[in-house]
């Protein structure tokens, strides 16, 4: 009520008000029980009175309203609230003020719990790892968390789903959810250049739609890794079940032979027992390395925290493939002068260069020579990370026949071959450079591969200085680097 309207509104109502008493003295007035002068002072008194009981009503309604205006004001949740009016007026509570007051307070405690809420509620979505989407009844995203953004790009927010997500079942089940379905899940691959990424995806109904038009939510699981490590799991399996059954299919055809026909023939059973001989030292060789995998991958998230002589591994190495290296005429030559120690485990070290100075024999040309380089990795040749540069760098180097570039990314792989029935023949097991990956993981350092048909090959491993800081000792390990 304006201040300008609220004189005639009171004399509107005290006019309305005073007329059953002014009534009464009109009657009066007429049958003569009453004389016109005190019928006009008793008019006036109801007219008077009357009309300061409204104006103070009126008083009290607008000082009410007033206040309750500053309270819509009061949008701080700091500001102090204003102290209710004093209700002066009989036809209203006393206590009305102090009650709005009160519910103001409440309205705020509300608001701010609210806000609480919903900043909760933003927080958790925007922590969530697995990218989300909000849904309105057309198909259209109108909310996205972080991960989806990240996922989709920052613009995914107003765009229909299907220029998204344009898989054809997942669009189906979203349309099935809008449709009044019930909730639903489903995987379905995406793939983005050559990168083929597996998701699982549920899709739901909101209790109730949400302010921006939410129905519904996708939520998407990445589970590329999932589906690699089956694969991975299944590739091995398969792997492992073939290179024994192959030896152990020779150890029984032979028997079978020495059992029957050659029973009698001392010539053969010699040469039989020599190949029997060999293919149970291949299958004892693959045992060792599959138990000797198994213990690394059980300790690779520990990484070693004892100081090893890089030198004295390496001259221990040499030592022990001199042998071997000569019967093919080949040299091994050693260059560490200068390497520091490393932080690291001398025995899983010591099979690191182990195996691949044994790689380098088995694939090296006869009469060509093997070398060995150790030295601070900063004066190195490769490309490592800016973490390896600060360590020790090892090298060897062999004059083979080379790798196509093709080959070097999957040769740490399990049982992968660039030529499968060289490898055999030389007696290789599949597993010698996985187990140094997974060793140089443990270490927090790097395997570099640089090779070229043609060229020879040179693996060197990058591992942390003893003298590096302890903050080397906790880095998450790098992952495999071929060159």
């Amino acid at each position: 009520m304006s201040e300008t309207s609220r004189p005639a509104r009171i004399v509107r109502a005290t006019l309305w008000l005073s007329a059953p008493a002014l009534g009464v003295l009109a009657v009066f007035l007429v049958t003569g029980s009453i004389a016109p002068l005190p019928a006009l002072l008793g008019a006036l008194v109801v007219l008077a009175g009357t009309g300061g009981l409204l104006a103070r009503h009126f008083r009290a309604v607008a000082a009410l309203r007033s206040y309750i205006d500053q309270l819509r004001q009061s949008w701080s949740e700091d500001d102090e609230l204003p102290n209710p009016p004093v209700v002066d007026s009989p036809g209203l509570d006393l206590a009305l003020g102090q009650a709005i007051a009160d519910t103001a307070r409440e309205r705020r405690a509300r608001r701010r719990e609210l806000r609480a809420v919903v900043a909760g509620n933003e927080a958790v979505l925007s922590g969530l790892p697995d990218p989300l989407l909000l849904i309105d009844s057309s198909g259209r995203t109108v909310g996205a968390n972080p991960a989806a953004k990240r996922l989709f790009s920052e613009r995914v927010v107003g765009r229909d789903l299907a220029t998204v997500l344009r898989h054809p079942d997942l669009l189906q089940t979203v349309d099935t959810v809008l449709a009044g379905g019930a909730d639903q899940e489903i995987d379905f691959a995406a793939t983005s250049g050559e990168i083929e990424q597996h998701f699982s995806a549920r899709v739901a109904a909101l209790p109730s739609r949400g302010p921006d038009g939410a129905v519904a939510v996708c939520s998407l699981h990445d589970v590329t890794t999932i589906k690699r490590a089956e694969q991975m799991r299944a590739d091995f399996v398969a792997n492992a079940s073939h290179e024994l059954r192959t030896p152990l299919s020779s150890l029984t055809g032979f028997i079978e032979t020495l059992q029957g026909a050659a029973k009698e023939d001392t010539e053969a059973r010699e040469r039989f027992l020599e190949i029997m001989q060999r293919e149970a030292q291949r299958m004892s060789h693959l045992v060792e390395d599959l138990l000797s995998l198994s213990r690394i991958e059980l300790d690779e998230h520990t990484p070693p925290t004892g100081r090893t002589d890089v030198r004295g591994v390496l001259e221990r190495v040499q030592s022990a493939t001199e042998i071997r290296a000569q019967k093919k005429d080949m040299t091994v030559e050693l260059d560490v002068a200068g390497a520091p120690a490393v932080i690291g485990d001398m025995d899983q070290l010591t099979q690191v260069f182990q195996n691949l100075v044994d790689n380098a024999v088995k694939y090296g040309r006869q009469g060509t020579p093997i070398r060995i380089e150790a030295g601070p990795a900063d004066r190195a040749t490769g490309r490592p990370s800016r973490r390896a540069r600060r360590g020790v760098a090892v090298s060897v180097i062999d004059q083979g026949d080379g790798i196509p570039r093709k080959h070097i990314p999957r040769l740490t792989e399990r049982f992968y071959r660039v030529d499968t029935a060289r490898s055999r023949e030389l007696g290789g097991t599949g597993l010698g450079l996985a187990i140094v990956k997974h060793i140089v993981n443990r270490h927090r350092g790097q395997l570099e591969i640089d090779s070229a048909p043609g060229e020879g090959s040179r693996f060197t491993v990058y591992l942390p200085a003893a003298d590096g800081g302890a903050d080397q000792r906790t880095e998450v390990p790098a992952e495999h680097a071929a060159q």
